[in-house]
């Protein structure tokens, strides 16, 4: 599993131009199985999203993110072993 910390670049006014596209995309991420949470920072400096599938292909999923084809924001990827969740988050093993 991986974490996606997306960075802002820019100033919120020139991020708020994207959002629309941007949460289409999201949404197309949970359609093909690739996203399995997500949410704004807070303070509002980003987002993260909680990811599975290879690392190559989650690149290449968030290099068409709107925000980052916009130059409004850049992700970093965090990869992690999850060995223990609360009961319901399973899922998130392995």
């Amino acid at each position: 599993m991986f974490i996606l910390s997306l960075t802002y670049l820019v100033p919120l006014d020139q991020v708020d131009r994207h959002v629309e596209p941007h949460l289409a995309w999201v949404a197309e991420g949970y359609d093909r199985g690739y996203f399995l949470a997500s949410g704004r920072k807070e303070p509002r400096t980003g987002g993260v999203i909680l990811a599975r599938g290879p690392l190559a292909e989650l690149e290449a999923l968030t290099a068409q993110d709107p925000f980052v084809l916009a130059g409004v924001a850049r992700y970093e990827f965090t990869s992690i072993l999850v060995s223990r969740t609360a009961p319901g988050l399973e899922a998130l093993k392995g």
